[in-house]
């Protein structure tokens, strides 16, 4: 099947270890495509392993676009994301590539066909602020300062999500507005859902669990250790998606000797299952345009 001309792109979404990439690759080969990352993690030069990147000789003959190419130095959102997303799909119309978007993100995916509120930059002197005065402070009390604040954006978010936490904290303090007052209205999405393929790979639960189980232990053989170890090298803020990245906080701390490498390799593997379940919530609760499929393995 012909599909550029037909469709604006193709959306692969799905949870982790679900074949995905695979299947994105094998049709861009197929359709004259160009695949654009979709995955938070696999934006980070520094985690070619633990974010599972396609490497050199699966991309060797295929156009790929928006993987690695951020420093783990970076807090990079899903704004910045968009802006390079809207890069990547002017670069595939200009090679007449048909866009192929695939990745584990469920909010990249949501800003592309449902748009991004508008919400504003926060300045760096107030980032650093805010990063300053909550240093060291456990993730429940910033969801409870937060909910002072503003009650209904801490309604929406995990008490042990930090990260989140602490964006909605800058947000309040740079705008002085909460930050679910910002969210209403919403920016015209890059894409028309109703003109894109949009496919959520599901595979069946317990054959996931084995994969992800499997692709961990890959990943270790394949140097996850060196590569956190080059990570904690660089002294960065432990608050930055990066150094959060599924499997980076357990074997970090192996390295410190706080964890045995067996517990290390557990944990990794048990918030990768936790992660796949967020992923399958978050697809179902909130991204009604993807149809759901089984995987091909």
């Amino acid at each position: 099947m012909n599909f550029l001309g037909e469709f604006q792109a193709v959306l692969i979404a799905g949870p982790t270890a679900s074949g995905k990439s695979a299947r994105a690759i094998e049709l861009a080969r197929e359709e004259n495509g160009v695949v654009i990352n979709a995955d938070s993690m696999q934006v980070y030069r520094d985690l070619a392993i633990l974010s599972a990147r396609p490497d050199p000789e699966e991309t060797k003959d295929t156009p790929h676009l928006l993987f690695g190419h951020i420093g783990a130095e970076r807090n990079y959102s899903v704004g910045q994301w968009l802006e390079d997303a809207e890069r990547a799909l002017e670069e595939a119309r200009r090679l007449r590539r048909l866009p192929i978007f695939v990745g584990g993100t469920g909010m990249y995916f949501k800003a592309l066909l449902q748009g991004l509120s508008p919400i504003p930059m926060v300045p760096d002197e107030v980032r650093a602020r805010i990063r300053d005065e909550y240093a060291g402070v456990a993730p429940a009390l910033l969801h409870a300062r937060l909910q002072q604040l503003d009650p209904q954006t801490a309604a929406r978010l995990r008490p042990s999500d930090p990260q989140r936490l602490l964006r909605a904290l800058e947000i309040f303090a740079a705008s002085g507005a909460p930050l679910a007052a910002l969210q209403g209205a919403r920016e015209k999405p890059l894409l028309d859902a109703k003109m894109c393929q949009c496919r959520f790979i599901a595979p069946d639960r317990t054959e996931l669990k084995r994969r992800i189980d499997a692709r961990f232990d890959a990943m270790m053989a394949a140097g996850a250790i060196e590569e956190v170890r080059r990570l904690l090298a660089r002294r960065l803020d432990p608050d930055l998606p990066a150094m959060r990245a599924v499997g980076v906080p357990g074997l970090a701390a192996y390295l410190r000797g706080d964890l045995s490498l067996e517990e290390a390799v557990q944990k990794g593997k048990r918030d990768s299952r936790q992660y796949a379940r967020r992923q399958f919530t978050f697809a179902r609760t909130q991204l009604p345009e993807f149809s759901w499929i089984a995987p091909e393995f």
